[in-house]
């Protein structure tokens, strides 16, 4: 129904604010070591980028793990959902796969920041 377009919605919310706690607070951060040791150079801007995308998702990819498991997630016969919510999924996920399966998809998750924090 209508509220089935909504499924994961406030897990998305959460994995978007986390790549940005991970982007913004890094980025300048990185810039300010890596300006002392290779000057306001594009090298500066590439290693600044691949440090933000680094903590980016390594905040991002729980959130995203989540995201994706309730997004996708079917009623069981009786109507009822596999997660309630982001906790109740990492849970689950911990206890059933171990910790390291919150980081499933971490590597493409920074290949593909990386590039993006020299764009923006």
């Amino acid at each position: 129904g209508l509220f089935g377009m909504y499924a994961g919605c406030s897990p998305a919310i959460q994995r978007a604010a986390l790549v940005n706690l991970g982007e913004l607070t890094t980025y300048d951060t990185a810039k300010g070591y890596f300006v002392t040791v290779l000057g306001d150079s594009l090298a500066c801007h590439v290693c600044s980028a691949v440090c933000s995308g680094f903590f980016a998702s390594l905040c991002s990819t729980p959130a995203d793990v989540a995201k994706s498991r309730i997004m996708n997630q079917a009623r069981s016969s009786d109507g009822s959902l596999m997660y309630s919510g982001t906790l109740d999924c990492w849970v689950k996920t911990v206890r059933s796969e171990g910790f390291l399966a919150l980081y499933k998809g971490f590597l493409p998750g920074w290949m593909r920041l990386g590039p993006w924090q020299l764009v923006f």
